[in-house]
């Protein structure tokens, strides 16, 4: 079985991912990588965001009574 080239290259997590970096240089395979990693991050930060609304929803019941 033949080894896929793109194998070898590491993936990017979210944190080395540079907002503005320039993208001629990556090929569809690591842009398409990027997008998933991103949309990873969007829903981690979407998660963190419900989970502050909901602190903030009981607090906010809790003081008003």
């Amino acid at each position: 079985m033949a080894i896929d080239p793109e194998d070898l290259i590491p993936r990017k997590t979210a944190a080395a991912i540079a907002p503005g970096e320039d993208l001629s240089t990556l090929s569809e395979h690591e842009l398409t990588a990027r997008i998933a990693v991103l949309e990873g991050e969007i829903g981690r930060c979407r998660a963190a965001i419900a989970a502050r609304q909901e602190t903030r929803k009981s607090a906010d019941g809790f003081f008003k009574r």
